[in-house]
C-alpha cells in the first residue's frame, strides 16, 4: 500500500517512507495547498495526513493476512499545537485488528515524534478478501 497512495494523498503532496522499524510514515511538505492562516497548516490538511497514515498502516497490516477493503466508522482528532511552515510527518499504528473492526491511532509531528502537533483515533470496518 505504501507504493500506491490514495488520490487524496496525492492532492496533499504526500510521499511515503519507512521508519527504522519498517513502519510506513507519510511526509507532507508545507505549501500553499495545505496553508491555513498565514504561516500555519490547515487543520483539514493535518487531519487528512493522519487519516492517510492510518489507512496505509491498516492496509500494511492487512496485506500479511490476505488483504481486505476498509470503510471508516468514526474519526476523532485532537489538535495539540499549530503546525508551522515546515515538513510534517505522520505514522499510523494499528492498535487492534479484529475480524470485522480495526482500531488505529495516528500522530502528526514536525521536528520531534515525541512532540506531536495532533493525534487521531479511528475505527474502520474491515471486509476481508
Amino acid at each position: 500500500m505504501i507504493d500506491r497512495l490514495p488520490p487524496y494523498a496525492q492532492l496533499l503532496g504526500l510521499t511515503a517512507e519507512r521508519d527504522g522499524d519498517g513502519a510506513p510514515v507519510l511526509v507532507m511538505p508545507f505549501g500553499n495547498d495545505v496553508l491555513g492562516r498565514p504561516g500555519f497548516l490547515h487543520g483539514g490538511a493535518i487531519s487528512g495526513l493522519m487519516e492517510m497514515a492510518a489507512i496505509v498502516a491498516l492496509h500494511d497490516a492487512l496485506e500479511g493476512e490476505g488483504g481486505g477493503e476498509i470503510k471508516p466508522i468514526n474519526v476523532t482528532v485532537d489538535f495539540m499545537r499549530g503546525g508551522r511552515d515546515k515538513t510534517t510527518r505522520s505514522r499510523g499504528i494499528v492498535t487492534r485488528l479484529g475480524t470485522r473492526v480495526a482500531n488505529v491511532e495516528a500522530t502528526a509531528w514536525q521536528d520531534d515524534p515525541a512532540k506531536p502537533i495532533a493525534a487521531a483515533r479511528m475505527n474502520y470496518l474491515i471486509v476481508r478478501r
